[in-house]
């Protein structure tokens, strides 16, 4: 599974771009990859991720965990960090909202 987020300046938040599992997914990777996007892989929140649609903001749940990485790459492109952000399991903030799985 990918998924591809954007953000713009003056955005209510991100939006996913790109979906997929199996050959889509690979091609959404290796597409960052070419472009020298910062692939980050974290199952749980990709899982979550893959419950939006595509062309929409993500939900107010999954603010914390996005901005949180969001900063981190911030950090990791002005050469404050180079570690890689923590593994600690993402509660699932989807499991009672209205977010229906694909």
């Amino acid at each position: 599974m990918a998924v591809a987020l954007a953000y713009s300046k003056g955005d209510a938040a991100p939006k996913v771009v790109a979906s997929g599992r199996g050959l889509i997914a690979q091609a959404i990777i290796e597409r960052a990859r070419e472009h020298g996007v910062y692939v980050h892989e974290s199952e749980e929140l990709v899982g979550m991720l893959m419950q939006v649609e595509l062309d929409q903001h993500i939900p107010p749940q999954l603010y914390l965990a996005v901005a949180e990485l969001l900063a981190w790459l911030y950090r990791l492109e002005r050469g404050e960090t180079t570690s890689i952000p923590g593994t600690a399991p993402i509660a699932n903030p989807l499991q009672s909202s209205k977010v229906k799985p694909r």
